[in-house]
């Protein structure tokens, strides 16, 4: 868990994957960059666990069954969007250009391929989640200025 000035900075991470084996690698990855690890094995489940869980990030495998990651994009999108920026990482093992195009045009924010290296995958989660927390404080400094000259 990461530390900012002193206080615990808690991260919600969602991986969506169909394979248990790959879920629980992604897990030992980042037991340590998050305060908890939600994972989901059945896609159809994904929005309706996305929405109750509110992660701050989630990693998200593009081939599954139905539906399977590019409709999960598309389905959450709207939700995503209303959420500011909420960063998903698609995985794969597909190495063509289309499926990762297709991802990046549907709103994920970065792209790896299977086989996962530990090190990388910690490493652009920490940067996705350090950007999350830059717009949530920038988000919260916003609303207090728009409270503030409100009440002028």
């Amino acid at each position: 868990m990461n530390t900012i000035g002193g206080s615990i900075i808690r991260h919600r991470i969602l991986v969506v994957d169909d394979e248990v084996d790959n879920v629980e690698m992604l897990e030992r990855f980042l037991s340590e960059e998050a305060s908890s690890i939600k994972s989901v094995t059945e896609s159809n489940e994904v929005e309706r666990v996305f929405i109750e869980f509110e992660p701050d990030i989630m990693l998200l495998d593009l081939h599954m069954p139905k539906p399977d990651g590019l409709e999960i994009l598309r389905n959450l999108r709207s939700v995503r969007e209303s959420l500011g920026f909420l960063p998903v990482i698609v995985l794969t093992g597909d190495t063509g250009r289309t499926a990762r195009n297709s991802a990046l045009l549907l709103g994920a924010d970065d792209f790896l391929t299977k086989p996962l290296d530990r090190q990388e995958v910690v490493l652009r989660v920490r940067n996705l989640l350090r950007t999350r927390r830059l717009y949530v404080e920038l988000d919260e400094a916003n609303r207090a200025l728009e409270l503030k000259q409100k009440l002028r």
